[in-house]
């Protein structure tokens, strides 16, 4: 199986330039971009935040400098799949489905994320990107400068948003959190992608 993500990731070195201090996404572009988790707490907290979410698509989607990314990652079998939708402006853009055997899910995770960032951040007059996941956790590496294994695909990452956020001073991109089990529309339909596709050997990344 071709497979890029089945080795060993290299070192990462702590002199990276995305992750130097002064340099790094927190210290240059703090205003450019945020997170927002699901307080669990209560159903009423969990249906205001839904509400949100569906406030944001609706503006996201009626805007044509917005972009809406989707994502959701399922193992079964051992086999990490995780599924990314991309839309702007009630259109789909591209759909990205990568799988992968013997790594952790953190790292295909991030490696879809990092394709989704790249063809959301492409499209022309995009100003604002929103991305809907089940792996805030793991989007909140992207923005750690301590050394881990991930960091390589983090490094790639930020210096994607650097590029993206010095385009244009409104340049912004949000990370909200949604769960499988909250059942939201458009990440349900992503959810159920992952938990229903067959792995096929011969590809290991395709995009329609």
């Amino acid at each position: 199986m071709n497979n890029r993500l089945n080795k060993v990731f290299p070192s990462f070195s702590l002199f990276h330039l995305e992750f130097s201090p002064g340099n790094r996404l927190n210290d240059v572009f703090t205003n450019h971009f945020s997170f927002h988790s699901l307080n669990r707490k209560s159903d009423q907290d969990i249906k205001s935040y839904l509400l949100k979410l569906d406030n944001i698509t609706l503006q996201a989607l009626s805007d044509y400098h917005s972009v809406i990314v989707v994502t959701d990652t399922s193992i079964k079998n051992q086999v990490a799949t995780s599924i990314s939708h991309v839309n702007s402006h009630d259109r789909p853009v591209i759909k990205i489905i990568y799988h992968s055997v013997n790594v952790t899910s953190t790292e295909v995770k991030l490696f879809v994320l990092r394709c989704s960032i790249n063809q959301a951040s492409y499209l022309l007059n995009i100003n604002h990107i929103f991305v809907i996941t089940n792996s805030l956790h793991a989007t909140k590496r992207i923005f750690d400068s301590s050394s881990y294994p991930y960091q390589i695909q983090s490094a790639a990452i930020s210096g994607k948003l650097r590029e993206f956020f010095h385009k244009n001073g409104n340049n912004s991109i949000g990370f909200w959190d949604c769960l499988s089990n909250q059942n939201w529309s458009l990440h349900n339909i992503v959810d159920k992608e992952t938990k229903k596709f067959v792995l096929i050997p011969i590809l290991s990344c395709k995009s329609s």
